[in-house]
């Protein structure tokens, strides 16, 4: 447990750096997302889940 909130603290520090570093960017590209087609997002978020999977495989792997 003591590892997966470490983890998850990281994930939360590398999402939250694009918001403290360039906000007005962010806001921009946020805005230019909602133009990308629902098939395109899904295709990115599940390459985002497959290379998780094998982040954490390699990671745990003997």
């Amino acid at each position: 447990m003591k590892y997966f909130l470490c983890v998850l603290g990281m994930v939360f520090i590398i999402e939250g750096l694009p918001y403290f570093a360039f906000p007005e960017k962010l806001k921009s590209y946020l805005a230019r997302m909602s133009e990308v087609p629902d098939a395109t997002l899904r295709l990115m978020g599940l390459a985002a889940i497959v290379a998780g999977l094998v982040l954490v495989y390699f990671g745990t792997a003997p």
